[in-house]
């Protein structure tokens, strides 16, 4: 009986090394990174779990021709995410870019190029995505520690693979390419269409407490604040060494984040020393998506801004956990709308306008406390819901791996297996 991994395989399956059926298994090329280049490079955070997200990546100042880069692409090649814990082992898969610009792969990430008809790619592809060998990489495959861990490329390269009969191969890819497009698309909706209308029940909820803040009049938002909005670095020059940078993605989680951001000159870093983080500023997305806000942790201490990011730096008796609360209110987007206009492909707050927003802030500490409490009241039943969403994503997630692992071992007959119940 022929065994993967623990798991028995059909009788009419064999097995092979991932070296042997594939005509390319290496690492990328290290980028010139450049604001705009002939060459597209694609990196671990731009292999992501829903597919290759293409705003995270940029651009490699090459020259001569591109198909001579080491981490060149060609449709089909899988991507294989190999340093870093969290990210180490995410699978992605390369069909072409969003342009007629080449793609490579950088350095953190490997390339696998099946060799037809030794194997199809998509079902190696989903081999490399399952829960067998998802769990190998970790157990067998990584050397290093903590963060610094890697995928070693010998052994990698001697990773067990089944291998079915090729049309059978095509069937089971066929099949999971319809199941998984299924799985993703209800996954979409609930990630999308329910996110959404949830973020706007919660920020109509806290504009309502906001309003009923105990102030004698709106105040304007400039007088909260011991300095004027500023916008960070306009034109950034990317370096291995230097000032942690924060852009508008990286808003979504700053929080031991520091390590991981990208990095601009300590030179042009002074060029805008007026917009240097310190812990507690409040950093708010002002260019393309309006109103996403992070505290700044002690960590971020004299990191910059990028131009799509504001610093805003509260004054001292104004609580600034509550302020980014006041941000997430359909009053303060409601202001960000009218003073940028909604229709525009690339909407921009300007400082001025920011400066000049209108909200109920109570000025007495005591009130800005209960106010507090209140805001969190109505924030905790609107994270419980969205937990609750995020549930139901995660066991799409499971049987989504459940199906990929059951099919690619053989453990289900995809020519019947249409609402089969997953093992």
């Amino acid at each position: 009986m022929t065994e993967v991994l623990g798991t028995a395989l059909p009788g009419n399956w064999t097995t092979s090394r991932l070296k042997r059926v594939t005509s390319l298994l290496n690492r990328g090329s290290a980028p010139d990174y450049v604001d705009d280049g002939p060459v597209r490079a694609i990196s671990q955070a731009a292999n992501q779990p829903g597919g290759l997200d293409w705003a995270r990546t940029r651009f490699h100042d090459a020259t001569g021709n591109p198909r001579r880069l080491k981490g060149y692409l060609l449709p089909e090649d899988i991507l294989i995410n190999s340093t870093g814990t969290g990210t180490l082992g995410r699978i992605g898969y390369f069909q072409g870019g969003p342009d007629e610009v080449p793609c490579m792969a950088d350095t953190h990430v490997t390339v696998a190029r099946a060799i037809p008809p030794e194997i199809d790619s998509r079902f190696l592809y989903y081999w490399l995505s399952s829960i067998p060998f998802q769990e190998y990489i970790y157990a067998a495959l990584v050397v290093g520690a903590t963060n610094q861990i890697e995928l070693n490329r010998d052994r990698l390269g001697d990773a067990p693979v089944p291998l079915p009969p090729t049309e059978e191969q095509r069937r089971i890819s066929g099949f999971l390419d319809s199941e998984v497009a299924r799985i993703d698309a209800v996954v979409g909706v609930r990630r999308n269409q329910q996110s959404s209308l949830l973020h706007v029940r919660r920020a109509g909820a806290l504009a309502k407490v906001f309003g009923q803040a105990a102030s004698s009049a709106p105040t304007r938002l400039k007088y909260l604040m011991r300095n004027k909005p500023r916008y960070g670095v306009l034109v950034p020059e990317f370096a291995d060494a230097g000032v942690p940078f924060v852009r508008v993605n990286d808003l979504l989680d700053l929080q031991g984040r520091a390590a991981n951001l990208v990095r601009i000159p300590e030179a042009l870093s002074r060029q805008y020393a007026r917009t240097r983080v310190q812990p507690n500023d409040i950093l708010l997305s002002v260019v393309g998506t309006l109103g996403r806000a992070a505290l700044a942790p002690a960590e971020l201490e004299g990191a910059n801004v990028a131009r799509a990011v504001a610093s805003l730096r509260v004054r001292h008796d104004v609580d600034p956990g509550l302020f980014i609360r006041w941000i997430e209110t359909a009053d303060f987007m409601r202001q960000a709308l009218d003073a940028t206009g909604s229709d525009t492909a690339q909407p921009t707050l300007g400082m001025e306008d920011l400066a000049n927003f209108k909200l109920r802030w109570p000025t007495d500490a005591h009130e800005q406390r209960r106010l507090a409490e209140e805001v969190e009241e109505v924030a905790k039943h609107h994270d419980e819901l969205a937990a609750c969403y995020e549930k139901q994503i995660r066991l799409l997630a499971e049987r989504r791996r459940a199906l990929i692992t059951a099919a690619v071992t053989g453990q289900i007959d995809v020519t019947t297996a249409r609402g089969v119940q997953v093992p």
